[in-house]
């Protein structure tokens, strides 16, 4: 039941993905003079998505929820809810009873905007879908056998749902509005309440369920909907989001330098490292999953000092009527966005509670570590972490490859592999048996955190590139590569001494490449990008290009180490050893291919202007992607310079900078 509520928790973050287009549309049309006609365009592109979470919610719990990921799955769900939306609305129920509208239960009219119905939907029709996608039906009826079966039995059985919610909602709602209305007049004790249990259940990932309820319109809360859309009461619509901006701004990163300061002197390069990674992406967007799975099993009193934290921040907005809201997270992109909402009460106060929480996080964290000697990142044994046999890499090998390939032998390889899958930032995979993970060597592979959450489901926290690592660890467990084949021993000094002959060479001198356009079309630059992975170059320093039409060319000269099995991502080592990764849209993996005709395959030797792969950029437009193509240079430590011509239009193949080597 757990792990199945965990699978549901993740699942849930696809439709909750979509509020951040709201987010946008809703705060720029409000920071837009109320007077123009295209600020109330904005504003209703946003209330699009607010008014259809519902519906959003169904589809993305039948995709997440079913077993391959199926469009037939996502169909189904919508189908699921369509049902009960119709058969269900007052005005068919007055039909029902032989009587008017008005005197209908209102418990009818939340049917369309209650997302607890939604969540039913889709998941109903992912358990149709897991059970009978590949049903076979006789040779008369076989038109309609396996995935085409699915949305039929998914109608049915959510008209019988819905005969049962004739008689069960009315009651059900009532007692959901109750519960809300409870918490909502418990104040600022109610907020803070949330807040300490929306950060205890995060090592579960029950958090998403608990947050469903505050959020969105189950029990008629909806703090997010009501105050992106402004139908709540100013000074108290968003108490149970204004709280995090404080924490995830100002404390955590306080407790992260707290955490640093801590560490070992030999080990505070390492840490340095993880901390402001984590911090920069806790104040920018509020993930704070890298940050807190750090410490959050290795030093557990902390982390409940952080959950008492957080309930007090998100107390204290909640008394002092201070609020801002967020669509994703608590950063300073949602800060910025809600600023100027008609709901939003003396945000910039938030600030100033930012700063009281980030002392408090510093001394309360240095205190804590200290006190009880708490093995916080960086506080390990010096013996504690090294070690461990060699990984032996291919020249084709990209870092997430590498990555990959660490990960796979810390958890047992394949025989020990069940499903591999991830969320936002953390791999969450399915093992025989997590007794026989080396929790250590997921360390050294660069794994901010590992959750083994019982005996079968492991979680690492690898960051925002979470699904270029999963991707390679699918591939090596697809294949069921051996672990013998890539590890070399310590315990074998001559095995090792001819590894490290065999990789000897003389230390590579400065080269400057050129670097090409890969499309014809508009030059952007890398922070411009529509997505923070790229333009924060979490990935590396690079470029994107704005492609008018259909044909991707290669950047540079050198060999395909990767195609991606989405096709929309690829990767081409130069003969100088830079690693190039072309990624074509943005969020385009979700199209599993479809819009991509990839030309190369891995091996292949191409020079500049070569055609990698053709694009079909009105399909991809047609799915609510961006077509932008990032090409980005992922070895960074090996890149010495980037420098780029002052060119806004380009060609294919044309020259417009060059990139030079270490």
């Amino acid at each position: 039941m757990k792990t199945y509520l965990q699978r549901m928790g993740r699942s849930l973050m696809l439709p909750v993905a979509t509020l951040p287009a709201a987010a946008l549309l809703m705060g720029i049309g409000h920071a837009l003079p109320s007077t123009w006609a295209f600020a109330l365009f904005l504003q209703a592109g946003a209330n699009a998505i607010l008014s259809n979470l519902p519906m959003l919610f169904a589809v993305g719990l039948a995709l997440g929820m079913s077993v391959d990921k199926s469009g037939a799955a996502a169909l189904s769900g919508l189908v699921a809810m369509l049902v009960p939306m119709f058969v269900l609305d007052p005005v068919q129920v007055a039909t029902y009873y032989h009587t008017t509208v008005g005197k209908i239960n209102p418990a009818f009219g939340a049917i369309k905007s209650n997302v607890l119905i939604g969540i039913v939907a889709g998941l109903v029709a992912a358990a149709l879908y897991n059970k009978f996608h590949e049903t076979k039906l006789p040779m008369a009826l076989s038109f309609f056998s396996g995935k085409r079966l699915v949305p039929i039995l998914a109608s049915v059985t959510m008209l019988i749902i819905s005969g049962l919610l004739l008689v069960i909602w009315p009651p059900m709602y009532d007692a959901l509005v109750a519960f809300g209305k409870f918490m909502v007049g418990l104040g600022a004790l109610g907020a803070g309440l949330y807040g300490l249990f929306n950060r205890l259940l995060i090592p579960t990932g029950l958090h998403q369920a608990l947050n469903s309820v505050f959020w969105f319109n189950v029990a008629g809360i909806n703090d997010i909907g009501k105050f992106w859309s402004g139908d709540g009461i100013r000074g108290v619509t968003g108490m149970y989001q204004a709280g995090f901006f404080p924490i995830m701004m100002f404390g955590l990163p306080a407790g992260a330098y707290a955490i640093y300061k801590n560490a070992l002197p030999e080990r505070k390069k390492e840490t340095a490292s993880l901390m402001l990674a984590a911090g920069v992406a806790s104040f920018f967007t509020g993930v704070t999953e890298p940050l807190e799975f750090s410490f959050m099993f290795v030093a557990w009193p902390l982390y409940v000092l952080h959950a008492i934290f957080t309930g007090f921040s998100l107390g204290l907005a909640a008394f002092m009527h201070w609020i801002a809201g967020f669509a994703f997270s608590g950063g300073l992109v949602d800060y910025i966005l809600s600023f100027h909402l008609p709901l939003a009460d003396k945000p910039y106060m938030l600030i100033v509670q930012g700063l009281l929480m980030a002392v408090i996080y510093y001394f309360g964290f240095d205190f804590a570590i200290k006190k009880f000697n708490l093995m916080t990142p960086g506080r390990e044994p010096v013996e504690s972490t090294d070690g461990g046999d060699q990984i032996i890499e291919d020249s084709n090998d990209d870092k997430y490859t590498t990555k990959a390939k660490k990960v796979y032998i810390a958890i047992g390889g394949a025989d020990n592999i069940k499903i591999v899958d991830s969320c936002a930032t953390r791999l969450r995979l399915q093992l025989n048996d997590t007794s026989l993970i080396d929790e250590k060597a997921l360390k050294r592979a660069g794994a901010a955190g590992v959750n083994v959450v019982d005996k079968n489901n492991l979680q690492v926290v690898i960051g925002t590139d979470v699904q270029f690592v999963d991707t390679a660890l699918a591939k090596l467990n697809d294949a069921n590569i051996p672990l013998s084949d890539l590890t070399i021993s310590t315990d074998n000094p001559v095995a090792e001494d001819q590894a490290i002959e065999s990789k000897a060479v003389d230390a590579p001198k400065p080269v400057t490449e050129l670097l090409h356009s890969v499309a014809n079309g508009q030059f952007v630059d890398i922070t411009q990008v529509a997505d923070d992975t790229f333009s924060q170059k979490m990935l590396g320093d690079g470029f994107a290009i704005e492609p008018s039409d259909n044909t991707i060319v290669s950047p540079v000269d050198g060999v395909i180490t990767t195609v991606f099995p989405t096709k929309h991502a690829l990767g081409i080592k130069t003969n100088d050893g830079v690693e190039i990764l072309v990624h074509m849209g943005l969020d385009t993996v979700e199209l599993k291919g479809e819009p991509f005709s990839v030309k190369v395959n891995d091996g292949d030797q191409v020079v500049a202007g070569d055609t990698l792969a053709l694009m079909d950029l009105d399909q991809v437009k047609a799915a609510g992607k961006q077509t932008t193509i990032e090409i980005v240079m992922t070895n960074m430590d090996h890149v010495g310079n980037l420098k780029f011509d002052n060119i806004k239009e380009v060609n294919h193949g044309q020259v417009i900078g060059a990139v030079t080597t270490k």
